[in-house]
């Protein structure tokens, strides 16, 4: 497993060992010990989601109050460009993004640690999306910032306007955000 640091502190990307030949590939996709060793962190994962989507949806940006969920992120179908925003205040990053494009080919994955906002834009006909949480999903906790809030200055590779939940047009402002 290869891990690369980003330009935010912990937000992580890490890349299995891809072993294939003419009948195809296999990768350990996740095992804990090399997680937590390659990543210098200590966290479980409790919770598997997969989401599908068509292309041009934006999902995001979410996080959660009280129970921030770490995340462990990955395409196996299609391809998304996957954005993670520090909101932690004390952060020297406070309020930074990163941006990596996920795919079925580059297997990629994004660890976003708790305490940040997580979003991702659909880039191909359509994409499956995995993601591995740290702690339960807690609706009631969950809040939203506006993917085009402009003092994060997101640069989304947009064709066109996004296709958004009535969730994610809701999202406030990152000035008026809880975190």
């Amino acid at each position: 497993m290869k891990v690369t640091a980003t330009t935010i502190a912990d937000v992580l990307i890490v890349e299995p060992k891809v072993f294939g030949d003419s009948r195809g590939f296999f990768f350990e996709s996740f095992n804990q010990r090399a997680f937590n060793a390659a990543t210098g962190t200590d966290f479980s994962f409790v919770q598997d989601n997969h989401s599908r989507s068509e292309k041009g949806v934006l999902r995001g940006l979410h996080y959660q109050l009280g129970k921030p969920q770490g995340k462990l992120v990955r395409v196996v179908r299609g391809s998304v460009f996957d954005v993670a925003v520090d909101i932690r205040p004390a952060s020297p990053t406070f309020g930074k993004w990163v941006g990596i494009e996920l795919n079925d080919q580059n297997n990629r994955q994004l660890w976003v640690p708790p305490g940040l906002a997580h979003g991702f834009l659909v880039l191909s006909e359509s994409a499956d999306f995995l993601y591995k949480t740290t702690d339960y999903y807690a609706p009631e906790l969950e809040r939203c910032i506006a993917w085009n809030d402009p003092d994060l200055g997101i640069e989304w590779p947009l064709e066109q306007p996004p296709k958004l939940s009535a969730k994610d047009i809701a999202g406030k402002a990152f000035k008026l955000a809880e975190v």
